[in-house]
């Protein structure tokens, strides 16, 4: 051992240990708190995704209600009646219809007009060919089943029927 390593430390030495001490102390006790309030965050953060997912319907549904209600009061309107007037049910289906896609629209959803368009697989389902003389090969002759995007993103393709050269 060397004579440095045993000598007594000086009140001054003493007192610079404390502050660091403390310093120490305050340091830490900070590290506690920013870890518990991150911890805190990450929590809440969670419980605010959760419930986000868990309601995210909830405004396209506020917008679909009336439809229901409107479908509800043309079916007690349609069973009630003596005789229920053909125009005046087809109307009110049309009207309803008419509700309900301006709806969906608002929320987002775009539907594919596939007829007389290139066949593209990316938004096209080709269930089948026909020859056809009038439309070009390769592009949508007939469309079975519409199409529909949400906001650039495809939920259900268009089922057409391609054209292709008649056989000759």
């Amino acid at each position: 051992m060397t004579a440095a390593a045993e000598a007594p430390l000086t009140p001054q030495q003493i007192e610079e240990l404390k502050e660091k001490a403390a310093k120490a102390d305050e340091h830490w006790d900070r590290m506690l708190r920013a870890t518990a309030d991150l911890e805190n965050f990450k929590k809440r953060a969670a419980r605010e995704r959760q419930e986000a997912i868990k309601f995210a319907n909830a405004s396209l549904l506020e917008k679909l209600i009336p439809a229901m209600d409107n479908f509800d009061m043309a079916l007690a309107a349609a069973n009630n009646a003596e005789s229920p007037s053909l125009e005046s049910l087809k109307t009110g289906i049309a009207m309803i219809y008419n509700q309900l896609k301006a709806a969906l629209t608002e929320s987002g959803l775009e539907e594919i007009d596939a007829t007389n368009q290139p066949f593209d697989p990316n938004v096209h389902e080709a269930v089948s060919h026909q020859e056809s003389a009038e439309v070009p090969e390769g592009h949508v002759l007939q469309q079975l089943r519409k199409g529909y995007k949400l906001r650039e993103r495809l939920v259900r393709p268009a089922s057409v029927v391609v054209a292709r050269k008649p056989a000759g």
